[in-house]
């Protein structure tokens, strides 16, 4: 086996149970990695420097693919509703596969750590097919000092073959793609599709299962923090805009997607970003536009012209879903260190296409749980035929495809840590307004980062509030610089017996939802969803 880079010689690929490798190519830094990924075709340059690769049929995760192995360790620690299981026999003979299926390749390694805090973190070794996948991962973890390489050691190891087709029969799995995860060994094999954010997903699954045992709160969240230290976090599904909102050019960004709140307070589990660029533009947002026209980015699926090589971020004739993945230090105000105390706000955000919630509100501890183990977004209506309303989306904790444990473990947790340091929560709407999509109009960025800015530096606190009607949290009446009308929904709305009609049916929706946790909650956070009988 022949190998290139810096790595620790006496715990390489074949301590792993690699075998006849062709060659491992270690910790390569991007220059080399744009070299060998244009090399073998597997992506273009784009104008100003970025690497532009494409997915194939797969983009975006595959939850349905996922399974962890049930083993006596986890039998009785995973949330298997929500969680696929596989057997440790049946991830035996994957994991044999895997490494047959290697033999004769040249792989990429990658030595890195997910986790900001050195009390925290874990070492990740990842070994990829593709060049550009090592990139992004290189991109999207915490890199290493150069010293430190050549005596890591990993805690837990990602195993990345595309190329790879999974046997349903033979593995115990759904279909020729899987991710499949040992948490007792610290395993995890990724094959059968491209789509990069599956390894960096791993990584964050891995860390939701060992830090709660440590008093860590796992967090699918972006963070910032202001010139008085004062710390948010906002929670958010795809899509709801927290990567846009804590890219604050006024605030330190200290990570984008993935957090842990410890006693020390809140450290970012990354050293990059991976952000949704479909009708990105530079006025709105641009420090994420800058990136995508820098050297050691990564364009994921985004349509480029084919004689400038200039991106088109308003095609998403490939998907919706494209994304730019780049180290945090590509943005100005990013933390140095990943690290900040603990939160002063909490921010829930959601995108409603049913124009029914507030642009802003505030929430009691309680309530925020509610909202938190709910974990609502809405999706525009589709484009199937007949179907014209948007679809209600709630996934528990704002992030359950990488929930192995039981949302009430995370709930907990957060209820825990709101009590003990007085935390304010807010949940802000970034979604429709005047109406349900295709009606209204999405709610103006300038108004949701007015509301913001009242909220985290305290004087929405100040605030006059109403308790709303439907949901029974508290909005604000007047915030300077807001047109007063658009902090009551129902007066944004041309029918108001139609507002009504689709505010009921959302707090429905929100009901029917919520029963699942009701047995796993105390008596104030199951009380403290939306009531129509507030509303009559």
């Amino acid at each position: 086996m022949d190998n290139v880079g810096v790595f620790n010689g006496a715990c390489g690929a074949e301590s792993f149970g690699f075998k006849q490798l062709k060659r491992v190519f270690w910790n390569l830094e991007a220059p080399r990695l744009y070299e060998e990924a244009l090399k073998r075709g597997e992506a273009v340059l784009a104008r100003g420097g970025a690497l532009a690769a494409e997915t194939g049929v797969h983009t975006g995760r595959s939850p349905k693919d996922k399974f962890i192995v049930k083993d006596d360790a986890t039998r009785d620690e995973i949330w298997w509703d929500n969680n696929g299981a596989i057997s440790p026999e049946q991830f035996d003979t994957l994991l044999a596969d895997f490494l047959a299926h290697a033999e004769g390749k040249e792989l990429f390694g990658q030595d890195l750590y997910g986790g900001a805090d050195p009390a925290y973190r874990v070492s990740v070794r990842v070994f990829t097919e593709y060049a550009w996948h090592s990139l992004f991962i290189r991109n999207l973890l915490i890199r290493p000092e150069a010293g430190e390489l050549a005596h890591f050691v990993p805690q837990l190891t990602i195993v990345d073959l595309p190329s790879f087709r999974a046997d349903p029969a033979r593995h115990g799995v759904r279909s020729e793609t899987v991710i499949a995860c040992d948490f007792s060994r610290g395993i995890v094999l990724i094959g059968g599709t491209s789509y990069a954010g599956e390894m960096k997903k791993s990584v964050f699954t891995y860390l939701n299962y060992t830090l709660p045992a440590k008093g860590v709160m796992p967090m699918h969240c972006s963070a910032n923090v202001g010139e008085r230290g004062d710390v948010a976090v906002f929670f958010g599904l795809s899509g709801t805009g927290k990567t846009t909102l804590s890219a604050d050019p006024s605030r330190t960004l200290i990570g984008d997607d993935e957090h842990g709140w410890s006693a020390d307070g809140v450290f970012n589990f990354e050293g990059g970003c991976y952000a949704k660029t479909i009708r990105l533009s530079r006025e709105a947002e641009p420090e994420i536009y800058a990136t995508t026209e820098r050297f050691g980015t990564i364009l994921e699926n985004v349509v480029l012209d084919p004689l400038t090589r200039v991106p088109d971020f308003d095609d998403g004739s490939k998907t919706e879903n494209t994304r730019c993945a780049y180290p945090l230090d590509f943005i100005p105000n990013a933390s140095k260190t990943g690290r900040a105390g603990v939160p002063k706000n909490i921010v829930m955000l959601t995108c409603d296409a049913f124009g029914v919630l507030p642009p802003i509100a505030k929430l009691t501890p309680a309530q925020a749980m509610y909202h938190f183990l709910s974990g609502y977004t809405a999706k525009v209506a589709g484009t199937e035929k007949g179907v014209t309303d948007p679809e209600a989306t709630f996934s528990t904790c704002f992030g359950a495809p990488f929930m192995p444990r039981h949302p009430s473990v995370y709930g907990n947790l957060l209820r825990d840590l709101i009590a003990k340091h007085g935390v304010d929560c807010w949940l802000v709407n970034t979604g429709w307004t005047g109406g349900k999509y295709g009606v209204g109009r999405r709610m103006p960025i300038r108004v949701t980062r007015r509301l913001l800015a009242a909220a985290l530096d305290g004087s929405l606190n100040r605030a006059d509030f109403r308790q709303d009607p439907y949901f029974g949290f508290a909005v604000p009446t007047s915030v300077p610089g807001v047109e007063p009308h658009i902090l009551y929904p129902v007066k944004t709305w041309a029918s108001k017996a139609e507002f009504a009609e689709t505010a009921r049916r959302l707090v429905g929706m929100f009901r029917t939802n919520f029963k699942k946790f009701e047995d796993h909650v105390d008596a104030d956070v199951r009380s403290a969803g939306p009531d129509l009988s507030i509303a009559a």
